[in-house]
């Protein structure tokens, strides 16, 4: 398909003129759509060619990309208001990539959340408000947002939705315990979770995370 111009995201905030771009094929007649989120100093772009180089099998790409390529200033273990209202604006943009997927035709179901780093942050945060059993939530290299003696309760209701968490065990970025936490609230939430803890790899996609996601990304479609 002709790629589509992108999209306002059409939010209040700080990325009130964000955009969201779409590629691959249509989400109408796509049997997975993935929606990612990419991190601090990146660009939808780049999180499009993720997809294209490292997924073996066609899908639809829904990418928000930050203002200033930037969703939050500081890090996602700072209270909360340090982040605002950057924080709030993002997860609203997300969310609205989300309703856009669905807007064109993809069914919740067949709606893949991937996120990297701030990206993964950012996930873990929607899809959780977001209360909806979506087809997955792949979160690499991120947690829930907040500081370290933040509670992490959720009424959140996903319905056996595949939810996976990976990080490495000397990121510099992202705690190993804060990344458990997280496997641990999508557990709560009802997720079929699977939590990764690597040795030794740092801030980044390693090969099993590639691997899971396409397997994700099989049985979605086979789902469908």
């Amino acid at each position: 398909m002709e790629t589509p111009p992108p999209q306002p995201a059409d939010v209040s905030g700080p990325h009130h003129e964000a955009a969201i771009y779409r590629a691959g094929l249509d989400p109408a007649a796509a049997d997975v759509t993935l929606v990612l989120v990419h991190g601090r100093g990146a660009r939808a772009g780049g999180m499009v060619q993720f997809v294209l180089q490292q997924v073996d099998e066609p899908v639809a790409m829904v990418a928000p990309e930050a203002v200033g390529w930037e969703w939050y200033p500081e890090s996602f273990l700072a209270p909360r208001e340090r982040n605002e209202p950057s924080l709030s604006s993002a997860i609203a943009v997300v969310d609205a990539a989300i309703d856009m997927a669905q807007t064109a035709g993809a069914a919740p179901t067949s709606v893949v959340c991937v996120g990297f780093s701030q990206g993964a942050c950012l996930v873990a945060e929607t899809v959780l408000r977001r209360d909806e059993r979506l087809g997955g939530a792949v979160m690499l290299s991120g947690g829930r947002i907040g500081a370290p003696d933040r509670s992490f309760s959720t009424d959140a209701d996903l319905a056996g939705m595949p939810a996976f968490v990976g990080v490495s065990d000397d990121d510099p970025h992202i705690p190993l315990e804060r990344a458990a936490e997280t496997a641990e609230a999508f557990e709560a939430a009802g997720a079929a979770v699977r939590f990764d803890a690597y040795e030794g790899v740092g801030h980044t996609i390693v090969d099993e995370e590639v691997a899971y996601l396409n397997a994700l990304v099989t049985e979605t479609a086979a789902d469908t």
